[in-house]
């Protein structure tokens, strides 16, 4: 039986700068949603990349004495690395200066103009540089960029429109036809507002510079770097590639896009009207989430208050980190990040739950049965609080199901929290130290302990999509195989899969509680 096919991608990044944790952000939580669904039974295709064209990248490469594309090849690894530190499972990492894309984006340009839908004309107006934006006289604050406050600059020259000017009725009774394809509501509510305000024809060349992938038809002119980006998630599925056809065809529409709430109109009016002008479905939903804040602002390089992703894994771990962006931030709105919040969140729900969850019942497991897991006990011989257990854990797959399909991380991972607490009152309540006492209840002790461990096994399962290290160490623990290698979750979350006589490992603390002060 062919799996479904679950295509989801990130915004690709632009290679001005280093990852930060705003691009680490968006990537960590498409990868938990990666991984669910690869447990889940889908043929998950993610991808993430980067935007290497444009006039910002050819300025900074002349500043630092390189090529562009010399300057994107030192920057290229930086990315990947980070990627792999987080633990990112990307399926593909595209590059804008990669001949597939280069191909695709050319393709597409000659089906537009084929299709009548480009003309040749001039272009006034401001544009930013650090934002490879244009802007007109009115939409700019204090004669500055409205997005990013730097100085802007006048641009007069000969380009390629297309017209976006013809699809804003399209667009909107798209809007309508299919509610979920802006989401969250908000920023639904945003888009269809801009739109019904009119839409204006969009460059979609450059004459000024040389570094972007050339339009075929039109000698010196190359795409404006926004269109070329807008383009990788389709040129990464093979479009514009006969051979690649059957690809395209199963891939595309992507599932989800993934980007900050700062280039939804690119991607929730400008994309699919250029999707729809060529004929090509568009996807299925563009998440747009908020902004990660700190002390009130955004963060971005030129206020300085960007953290890089490298410092906080030092500190806390990779599955804390990942962990504290998906539980505290709520995925969709702007969220207030702080060392006092990681550390409160580190101790309390990692270091004392989950971790302290593990150590005393594995050690229990050691001390009173030998490091062997007991047999399951019958369920007609389970105890109210037996019986409560069993009934949090086998409604935990359709509780964490329904709160991951609205992308509600947070609510995700609250639901398999429910099942640790529990877990912790219930062996503060059965109290195994009294049971291994008295001879006659070492049944009972066999039943607490086995229904503690395999607790712990099923909220493993469902904390591996976002702390992906550890619950593989639990497995590892239990002497289990690996977390990750299961297309179908419901059935491994099943009560009594831990199969008895397996060998328990008690190994060092998960999560070391952190003492010192932030």
């Amino acid at each position: 039986m062919t799996k479904p096919s679950f295509y989801l991608t990130t915004p690709i990044y632009y290679v001005n700068s280093v990852p930060h944790l705003g691009t680490a952000y968006t990537t960590v939580a498409a990868d938990a949603l990666a991984r669910y669904k690869r447990m889940t039974g889908h043929d998950v295709f993610f991808l993430t990349g980067l935007d290497e064209h444009g006039q910002k990248v050819a300025q900074a490469a002349a500043d630092a004495g390189l090529s562009p594309q010399e300057w994107c090849d030192r920057i290229a690894p930086r990315f990947s690395e980070a990627w792999e530190m987080l633990r990112i499972t990307n399926d593909d990492f595209i590059r804008t200066t990669e001949e597939r894309h280069k191909h695709g984006v050319q393709a597409f340009w000659t089906e537009l103009h084929d299709r009548g839908h480009l003309y040749q004309g001039h272009y006034e107006g401001w544009y930013c540089v650090p934002d490879e934006t244009f802007w007109t006289a009115e939409q700019l604050v204090d004669g500055k960029c409205p997005q990013c406050a730097r100085e802007v600059e006048f641009v007069r020259e000969d380009n390629w429109f297309f017209k976006l000017s013809e699809f804003a009725e399209p667009l909107l009774a798209f809007y309508e036809a299919n509610p979920g394809f802006i989401q969250p509501e908000t920023r639904r509510n945003e888009v269809v507002s801009f739109v019904r305000g009119g839409l204006k024809d969009l460059s979609i060349s450059r004459t000024t510079f040389t570094w972007g992938v050339p339009l075929p038809f039109a000698e010196n002119h190359v795409t404006y770097v926004w269109i070329d980006a807008l383009l990788n998630y389709i040129t990464a599925v093979g479009y514009g590639d006969p051979d690649k056809a059957a690809e395209f065809e199963r891939r595309w529409p992507a599932q989800y896009h993934f980007v900050g709430k700062d280039i939804i109109r690119f991607h929730c009016v400008i994309w699919p009207a250029m999707l729809m002008a060529a004929g090509v479905p568009l996807p299925e939903t563009v998440f747009a989430h908020g902004f990660l804040l700190t002390k009130g602002e955004k963060m971005s390089k030129s206020k300085g208050n960007v953290m890089a992703p490298a410092d906080l894994v030092e500190r806390f771990g990779v599955d804390a980190y990942r962990y504290h962006f998906l539980r505290d931030v709520q995925f969709g709105t702007d969220g207030s990040i702080s060392m006092e919040s990681m550390v409160q969140r580190y101790n309390g729900d990692l270091a004392n739950d989950w971790g302290n969850l593990v150590s005393r019942l594995f050690n229990m497991t050691e001390k009173y049965l030998g490091g062997v897991t007991p047999a399951c006990p019958e369920e007609a011989e389970a105890t109210e609080a037996d019986a409560v257990m069993r009934a949090v854990a086998g409604a935990l797959p359709a509780r964490y199901d329904k709160r991951m399909a609205g992308l509600d991380y947070a609510g995700a991972l609250e639901a398999a929290w429910d099942l640790v607490k529990l877990a912790n009152r219930y062996i503060e309540n059965e109290a195994p130290w009294n049971l291994a006492k008295d001879e006659a209840l070492v049944p009972r002790l066999a039943a607490v302990l086995y229904n503690a461990l395999e607790s712990v096994r099923i909220a493993a399962l469902f904390c591996a999509p976002v702390m992906p290290v550890t619950s593989a160490e639990v497995w590892r623990r239990l002497g289990l195989g690996d977390i990750h290698d299961t297309d179908d979750l419901v059935t491994r979350a099943t009560w009594g899969g831990l199969p008895a006589g397996a060998r328990v490992e008690k190994g060092e603390p998960l999560f070391p509680r952190i003492y010192e002060e932030v």
